[in-house]
């Protein structure tokens, strides 16, 4: 294992336990409430991030064989974040935390097994204009930062304007 591969593994973690401890204080009602500007229940936001590393990994790894990454658009994510939310939408805090670690562990275990070579293989990018990218981008952008992104948008949905008077 490398340095920067467990480096990157332990962000991952990292993010992945501090939305687990804030999801797992949760009430049902903060559970049940949407994410301003995003709509979706923060309990399936929570699922979301749970469910997205596996591909997220997958991404990663094509890039890591210097393999490019084709047909990801915004439109093919949108598409797949409403999918989920519709598919999901009742899920209980227990389903998707044990998902989060679940899928967060074997994310880490997928990097922490990834050369510095293979962080450093670049693949075009459909889903940022065919730009050539490398792996340790690609998980820096989306499986390592994906936790901190949503958590960050549920403490500010959850949080109460403050009163100026």
């Amino acid at each position: 294992m490398s340095k920067r591969s467990n480096a990157l593994a332990e962000r991952l973690e990292n993010g992945a336990l501090a939305l687990e401890e804030y999801a797992n204080a949760l009430s049902e009602a903060e559970w049940q409430s949407r994410v301003p500007g995003d709509g979706r229940k923060i309990g399936v936001v929570v699922h979301h991030v749970a469910s997205m590393y596996p591909l997220e990994i997958k991404l990663a790894r094509a890039l890591a064989a210097g393999q490019p990454i084709e047909g990801v658009t915004n439109e093919a994510v949108d598409q797949i974040n409403a999918a989920h939310a519709k598919q999901n939408d009742a899920v209980t805090k227990e389903q998707a935390l044990e998902l989060l670690r679940q899928n967060s562990s074997a994310a880490a275990a997928a990097i922490r097994s990834l050369t510095d070579d293979e962080l450093d293989n670049a693949g075009t990018v459909s889903l940022y204009a065919n730009a050539p990218l490398t792996c340790q981008f690609m998980l820096e952008d989306h499986a390592v930062r994906h936790s901190y992104h949503h958590l960050a948008k549920i403490r500010a949905a959850l949080s109460k304007p403050s009163v100026v008077l």
